[in-house]
């Protein structure tokens, strides 16, 4: 018997819902881990590990214990920005997503477990985690990205995505009170400081691992009739960039979405820094506002998720960038030691955070050509974590030339003011036509 429209319907929302899980089981890897946790830690393994001038001598090569957490990370960029585009072009090849997802979840989960044995001086072992975790986060990012267009027709896919960074964001809120938790009351649980972030470390993986179960039941693989074959590593990755020339609306967008996306990723970074070294601020407090910005990008992405309904999803994005130039601005102003005014500009940010990158992944959705969906999310992923070097580097230049943290941060308007040129002037609905899919009443 044929499945009707209603069946069609379940059959997609269940699957939807499968697909939301994945930013739950993984986004506690970005706040906790990244975001929070490995840093300071690792920092601390490698100045234990450090001689009598503070360096740390990896493969023979002197580098400062402070700087190997900063180099570990690019490190681990790099490695994602040679796999993702051989991935994808196999994912698209073959239509055996699932199984890639599976490897990539499974590999960060254990890698990120893992990072539990990382006492003593052992900053190599936490280094080579760091580099697996993260490029396998980054190409599993990319997988499930892939399946937006391919899980929700045009007219849903605002609304999946942003309740996808929802799920994310409230796993991470969720997450982050527990380890904040354990983390400032470990003499209470017998544990020692260090001992109470490893617990912290692996609980991630744990999570990450256990809750990818669920996506990998309700995803399914979609057959693709078979292409070319894959190229190695920067050989693929030229040849996604000429096939994307062929498609000059879509790389305008993903051009004006790499410079406000270096913007949006250099606030997150560097707010910390600009609370601590300019406004005098404690860490109780900045990992408070961490958790505030995590709570309530929960709210705007499903706040914008609504918006785009009414007005569309580039009009709203354009209407978050205007938010982002409003809320630096203010930042500018913030008194010093009021730790008030910092959870207003924290609250600012979370409201425009979540909606801003979920709207703008599914706006990029429209723009893939159909059976291309993994090889052009690993252009977008690799815009969103490869390429976000412009905004530290401008911050920092700033800081080096006026010696003052609040011209260094309101420096980065100037990405959100350029990022808003270039996505204002890219036709979308042009751009749609022209990928071959079908054009959504509002866009």
């Amino acid at each position: 018997m044929p499945a009707t429209g209603a069946d069609e319907a379940a059959d997609r929302r269940r699957e939807q819902r499968g697909w939301y899980f994945y930013d739950w089981a993984c986004s506690v890897y970005s706040t906790s881990v990244l975001t929070v946790f490995l840093g300071p830690y690792l920092t601390s393994v490698a100045e234990e590990a450090a001689d009598a001038d503070g360096y740390v001598h990896p493969l023979g090569i002197p580098v400062r214990a402070g700087s190997f957490f900063a180099y570990s990370v690019s490190l681990s960029v790099i490695v994602a920005v040679l796999v993702m585009p051989l991935v994808g072009a196999a994912a698209d090849r073959t239509g055996r997503k699932k199984p890639l997802l599976a490897a990539a979840a499974y590999t960060g989960a254990a890698a990120t477990t893992a990072m539990f044995l990382l006492g003593g001086d052992r900053y190599l072992l936490g280094g080579f985690l760091l580099i697996v975790a993260n490029a396998a986060s980054a190409v599993g990012t990319m997988l499930y990205n892939s399946y937006l267009p391919q899980i929700a027709p045009p007219e849903e896919r605002d609304a999946v995505s942003s309740r996808g960074w929802a799920f994310g964001y409230a796993a991470g809120s969720l997450v982050l009170v527990v380890n904040l938790v354990l983390y400032t009351a470990h003499d209470s649980f017998g544990l020692s400081e260090g001992m109470a972030v490893r617990v912290c470390l692996a609980s991630a993986g744990l999570w990450w691992g256990a809750f990818t179960l669920v996506p990998l039941r309700r995803l399914r693989d979609r057959r693709t009739e078979v292409r070319e074959a894959s190229a190695p590593g920067f050989r693929q990755l030229a040849a996604t960039i000429r096939s994307m020339r062929r498609h000059p609306l879509t790389l305008a967008f993903l051009l004006a979405y790499l410079v406000y996306n270096d913007g949006i990723q250099t606030v997150i970074s560097q707010a910390s820094v600009y609370g601590s070294e300019e406004l005098g601020l404690g860490q109780s407090t900045l990992i408070g506002a961490v958790l505030l910005v995590q709570v309530l990008a929960v709210a705007g992405a499903l706040g914008m998720g609504r918006l785009a309904r009414t007005y569309g999803a580039k009009r709203t994005i354009l209407g978050s960038l205007v938010a982002w130039t409003l809320t630096l601005a203010a930042g500018y102003f913030l008194p010093a030691g009021a730790p008030v005014w910092f959870f207003v500009l924290a609250a600012g940010i979370g409201l425009v955070l979540g909606g801003s990158q979920a709207l703008s992944r599914s706006l990029f959705s429209h723009l893939v050509p159909p059976g291309k969906e993994a090889e052009y999310f690993s252009a977008y992923e690799m815009s969103d974590r490869g390429m976000s070097w412009l905004g530290p580097l401008l911050f920092g230049i700033t800081y080096q030339l006026t010696g003052s943290y609040r011209d260094a941060i309101i420096s980065l308007v100037a990405f959100f003011i350029l990022g808003f040129a270039l996505l204002a002037r890219v036709p979308v609905r042009q751009a749609i036509r022209d990928a071959g899919n079908p054009v959504p009443e509002k866009i």
